[in-house]
């Protein structure tokens, strides 16, 4: 079966500064535009549910048709938005996890500013190894870390 997802990281200040399309169906241009227009939908009904809990991953907070909208939000504010259409939210919570611990390590880079865009590579090879090979899809099964992970 097909899976698709959309993974973005929008900045406290509304700013997307990482995006990345994850999954194993084909992926056309139209869709991509159709994904990140549902995502910045959602930011608004994130905004309320992330200063009425003290949760980090809130879980399924919008829908569009067979797509889902699950949200991770920081300490310091920061959304992790996840656009699929699987129903494991263990493995999406999995998922959120691995990519926080992702995003300290580049967040504690002397060389990066907070709030920009996240251009390494490194971390771009990373989220989408978990994105297509784990717990996204795998419906909550523990991820295998790359080899060169350590």
């Amino acid at each position: 079966m097909a899976s698709t997802a959309c993974f973005v990281i929008v900045s406290k200040n509304d700013i997307p500064i990482y995006d990345a399309e994850v999954g194993s169906a084909p992926k056309k241009e139209d869709q991509a535009y159709q994904h990140q227009f549902i995502l910045h939908a959602a930011l608004d009904v994130v905004q309320d549910l992330a200063w009425a809990t003290s949760t980090m991953f809130l879980k399924s907070v919008d829908r569009f048709n067979d797509l889902v909208v699950s949200v991770y939000v920081t300490a310091g504010h920061t959304r992790f938005m996840l656009l699929h259409d699987s129903r494991s939210e263990d493995g999406i919570k999995s998922f959120f996890q691995e990519v926080h611990e992702l995003y300290i390590k580049i967040f504690l880079n002397p060389l990066y500013l907070p709030g920009s865009r996240i251009t390494s590579s490194h971390f771009n090879t990373k989220v989408r190894f978990q994105g297509n090979t784990c717990s996204i899809h795998s419906g909550g099964r523990p991820c295998k870390r790359p080899l060169n992970d350590q």
